[in-house]
């Protein structure tokens, strides 16, 4: 049995996990630090590293004692060594290295965004090859070409705000907490996303890309105009439709990106894959093309070491490995 330990540090989560041939999560720790962020209506990245340095040791340590097993029985550690906050990422890659020089173990560096995508293989090990991948968190909003295994080809993505940004600055100027999205997405349930004729940026250009910038003026243009009208603004009806025109242009590129490469399967990745409307509406989309969808239960949505390790495990097997010299890359890119 191979048993990865994986390590992801790359935002404000310090996650440790131990997966079991690359299939079985034994134990997967996150340790949130949203508590800390949530006054500034966003990550402070100073913060974040400081909270990494204090919590990355227990969270090891948990994982471990939850799995039954100890550092002699480990394989090979896996961590990311980006994208990220470069400060976050360093704290991960410290531990890592030093794991692997104590215990004489091969380091595995993984892309955090590979990671993303991979962990649907998790919990649908039949899952291969050809399909394209919406990836959709606080940072990334992209959508991807998987021809076979390890080959991303991107197709497009956004040109300003990512997904999981825009729900967090809209929830901030509303003043309803942070995390934006989850809170947008649960009281968007109780509005009609029809209410409020927001635009729907790059819907039909032949692009992939994605635009939120607009979108968001336009949130912040109609609440203000109604602040200064001083009429009652239903916040349900509003973040539904804003909600609503996030989802309707992610929904119309994915498909047309399954049709126009002959893909019979889709895959939801990163933390606003947890969405409910976003998936209520893509499976219903997908059904009529009769394009089968994935994604993760929520709990691996958001950032997990155990994708860390899941890719670590297939990495290992394939001998690529990294040396104690290796260094993060804030800006890594899919694929690299």
């Amino acid at each position: 049995m191979t048993l990865i330990l994986g390590i992801e540090t790359s935002c404000d989560e310090t996650a440790t996990s131990v997966v079991a041939d690359g299939k079985r999560i034994l134990s997967n720790i996150v340790a949130s630090q949203t508590e800390f962020h949530e006054k500034y209506g966003g990550v402070v990245p100073e913060i974040a590293s400081r909270k990494h340095l204090e919590l990355i040791n227990p969270v090891i340590n948990e994982a471990l004692e939850r799995a039954r097993v100890d550092f002699s029985g480990l394989s090979a550690i896996a961590v990311t060594v980006g994208p990220g906050l470069v400060g976050a990422l360093l704290v991960g890659m410290a531990a890592a290295k030093a794991l692997s020089y104590a215990l004489e173990l091969p380091l595995i560096g993984v892309n955090h965004l590979e990671a993303h995508i991979y962990v649907n293989f998790l919990e649908h090990p039949r899952l291969r090859p050809p399909l394209v991948a919406l990836v959709v968190s606080g940072g990334h909003t992209m959508l991807v070409y998987m021809r076979e295994d390890w080959t991303f080809e991107l197709l497009g993505e956004t040109l300003d705000d990512a997904a999981g940004e825009a729900f967090d600055k809209i929830a901030r100027f509303l003043g309803l907490g942070y995390p934006g999205g989850p809170i947008i997405d649960e009281l968007s349930r109780k509005g009609n996303p029809e209410a409020i004729p927001f635009p729907r940026a790059m819907i039909d250009s032949p692009s992939y890309n994605f635009s939120l910038s607009g979108l968001k003026t336009s949130v912040l243009n109609y609440v203000s105009g109604l602040r200064r009208e001083r009429k009652e603004i239903s916040v349900p009806n509003l973040v539904a439709s804003f909600q609503a025109a996030i989802v309707d242009v992610q929904v119309a590129k994915v498909l047309r990106a399954a049709r126009e490469r002959r893909a019979d399967r889709i895959l939801l990745a990163g933390g606003v894959a947890a969405n409910t409307a976003l998936r209520k509406k893509l499976a219903h989309e997908a059904e009529k093309l009769r394009v089968r969808l994935y994604y993760p239960s929520p709990y691996l949505c958001t950032d997990n070491a155990a994708m860390v390790a899941c890719v670590g495990y297939y990495h290992l097997r394939a001998g690529k490995t990294i040396g104690l010299d290796a260094n993060v890359d804030a800006n890594l890119k899919l694929g690299t």
